[in-house]
C-alpha cells in the first residue's frame, strides 16, 4: 500500500513539474503565421528577435506573430534555407526570451519536451527522450540533415520552429521535422551561430564553385573499378568562365563523388557542404573522369550574392 502511494506521489510530482515548466515557458513560445503556413517561433531576445524554421515562412513577405492576447507583425531579418533557420524581428520590446542551453552537453536518454503554439492558444507539448545526438538523416526534398538531435517526442503539424527543452527549461534545439517516427531538432549551438550571422549580414555566406550540375547514376562496373561505395554522384554539365571550377580544371562530364572526403551523392549535398568555412581554402574534390577516380584541389570563393 505504501509503495503504491509513493509511486503515485512520484508520478504527481513529475506531472506537476512538467505542467509548471510548460506554463513558465509559455511567454517565450509564439505562433508564426504566414499566408500559406502555420508554425511556431521562439523569443530569442527580449528586444523582439524571434527564431523559427525557414520552411515555416514559405514565400510570404508578411509574417504575423501571436503571443497570448497580442498579435503583431514581424519582418524577416534573414534566412538560411540549408540549415532551415529563419530570424524575424518584431518592434515589440520587453518580451520574455527563452533561456538557452548547450547542445554540446546532451546525452542519449535524457528527458526532453517539445513545445508548440501554432494557433496562439495554450501551448501544445509532447515528451520523450533523446534517442541519438549528432545523427545524420535524409530529410524532405532529398536534403541531408547532418548532426541533428533525434528524439522519440512526436512533432505534430505546427511544431516546426518550436523549442526542444531540457528538464531545466532551457532550449537545446529547434524542432524542424518528424521523420521515420523521430522528432528532429537543430542543435541550439548551431542556432546561436546562425542568429549571430543573420543579425550582422542577413544571410549565411556560402562557398561558390561556378558549375551547373545535377544528380546522376554511376554504373556498377565504374564504381567497382574506381573502388567507391556509392552508386550516384553529381555530374558537371557546365563550367562558368573565370570561376574556381574553371581554374581548378573541372570539365563537363566530371562526376563529383566527394568533397573533403565527405560523400556527394546527390545535388542537395553540395549546398550543404559548401559552407563558409571552406571559402578561400584549399578543398579536395574527388571526381570520376571517365572511368578513373581523380582528386583535384579547388579554392572556393564566396557566392556571387555575398560578393555584391
Amino acid at each position: 500500500m505504501n509503495q503504491t502511494i509513493n509511486s503515485l506521489q512520484v508520478l504527481k510530482s513529475l506531472s506537476d513539474a512538467t505542467t509548471e515548466l510548460v506554463q513558465k515557458l509559455a511567454p517565450s513560445v509564439v505562433s508564426v503565421n504566414s499566408a500559406m503556413t502555420r508554425g511556431t517561433g521562439i523569443v530569442f531576445r527580449s528586444d523582439g528577435y524571434i527564431v523559427t524554421c525557414n520552411h515555416v515562412l514559405g514565400r510570404s513577405a508578411s509574417i504575423n506573430i501571436g503571443l497570448g492576447k497580442e498579435t503583431f507583425e514581424a519582418k524577416t531579418v534573414g534566412v538560411d534555407p540549408y540549415s532551415d533557420i529563419a530570424l524575424l524581428k518584431a518592434e515589440q520590446e520587453n518580451l520574455k526570451a527563452i533561456e538557452l542551453g548547450d547542445s554540446e552537453k546532451l546525452n542519449t536518454g535524457q528527458f526532453v519536451l517539445a513545445l508548440a503554439n501554432p494557433y496562439n492558444r495554450q501551448l501544445s507539448a509532447t515528451t520523450g527522450i533523446i534517442t541519438s545526438v549528432g545523427s545524420t538523416l535524409r530529410g524532405w526534398r532529398g536534403t541531408i540533415m547532418e548532426n541533428v538531435i533525434a528524439t522519440d517526442a512526436r512533432l505534430n503539424p505546427g511544431f516546426s520552429g518550436g523549442p526542444l527543452i531540457d528538464v531545466s527549461g532551457r532550449m537545446i534545439g529547434l524542432n524542424a521535422a518528424y521523420v521515420w517516427s523521430r522528432g528532429i531538432a537543430i542543435p541550439v549551438n548551431r542556432v546561436k551561430d546562425a542568429v549571430e550571422k543573420l543579425m550582422t549580414g542577413g544571410r549565411i555566406r556560402r562557398a561558390y564553385l561556378g558549375i551547373v550540375s545535377n544528380t546522376v547514376s554511376i554504373p556498377q562496373e565504374i564504381t567497382s573499378q574506381a573502388h567507391i561505395d556509392q552508386n550516384t554522384g553529381v555530374m558537371v554539365f557546365a563550367v562558368e568562365p573565370d570561376t574556381p571550377a574553371k581554374k581548378a580544371g573541372l570539365t563537363m562530364g566530371d562526376v563529383i563523388v566527394k568533397l573533403n572526403e565527405k560523400p556527394v551523392t546527390d545535388f542537395y549535398d553540395l549546398p550543404r557542404l559548401l559552407n563558409e568555412d571552406i571559402i578561400g581554402k584549399k578543398t579536395r574534390l574527388s571526381i570520376l573522369r571517365g572511368e578513373k577516380l581523380v582528386e583535384i584541389i579547388i579554392i572556393p570563393t564566396a557566392s556571387k550574392d555575398d560578393q555584391q
